[in-house]
């Protein structure tokens, strides 16, 4: 079975004016498709640079990059936006909502730019999925922390992708609206039978997932089923 997500000694060094800093030194994981997998690890630990390599947003200093069997690593700019349109989904933590388009607009754009003639019919079904039915015309300033996260989650898995990657997806809301967004994150990933990755310091939330891969100083530390974590 081909990996959903193929890791192969991953190394991340970033400038500073202190020098060389090594963000992520050595790390090797592989994903099976549909599988979830939680990343936790204390602040600094390279968590959230670990999911910007492995969705093509940062590139690595060395290693190698696999999504679907296809090595992104080496990808220009303008390839990797279009391999991400049709395989790869990502929410973030601050939900990245263009501020002066309507949730159905931020909802229809990737799958406009991924060609989708029914962009706005599908955009619509897709956000009265998350419950935002009656949100369609409102604009990112008029909805709360937990509407927007909906909003983000819908266009994240509008396209379809192969693989959701979620950055501290809970992290900027309160405790019941976070529980009700990390719910329906695993009600998405089922529906849309994706392979969700997800970033957290929730202990909680990473149990909701089937595996738990901790990393510290930029090295994995552990990686076993939830249930045994």
């Amino acid at each position: 079975m081909t990996a959903a997500i193929d890791l192969h000694d991953i190394r991340l060094t970033l400038p500073s004016a202190a020098g060389p800093v090594k963000i992520l030194c050595g790390v090797s994981l592989s994903v099976v498709p549909g599988e979830t997998v939680a990343l936790l690890g204390p602040s600094g630990s390279g968590k959230s640079s670990l999911l910007m390599v492995a969705a093509g947003l940062e590139a690595p200093t060395a290693g190698r990059v696999c999504i679907d069997g296809t090595d992104i690593t080496k990808m220009g700019e303008d390839e990797l936006a279009r391999f991400r349109r049709g395989h790869i989904g990502i929410v973030f933590q601050s939900f990245h909502l263009i501020p002066t388009m309507t949730a159905l607009e931020n909802v229809a754009v990737p799958l406009e730019l991924a060609g989708a003639r029914d962009a706005f019919d599908r955009a619509k079904t897709e956000l009265e999925a998350v419950g935002l039915g009656k949100r369609l015309d409102h604009y990112p300033g008029q909805l709360s922390g937990g509407e927007q996260q909906r909003v983000a989650l819908a266009r994240a898995i509008a396209t379809r992708p192969s693989v959701l990657f979620a950055d501290e997806p809970t992290g900027n809301l309160d405790t019941q609206t976070g529980e009700e967004i990390s719910e329906l994150l695993f009600a998405l990933h089922t529906r849309a039978k994706t392979t969700l990755f997800l970033v957290t310091h929730e202990e909680r939330l990473a149990r909701q997932c089937g595996r738990i891969v901790r990393l510290r100083d930029g090295l994995i530390v552990a990686d076993a089923s939830a249930s045994s974590a």
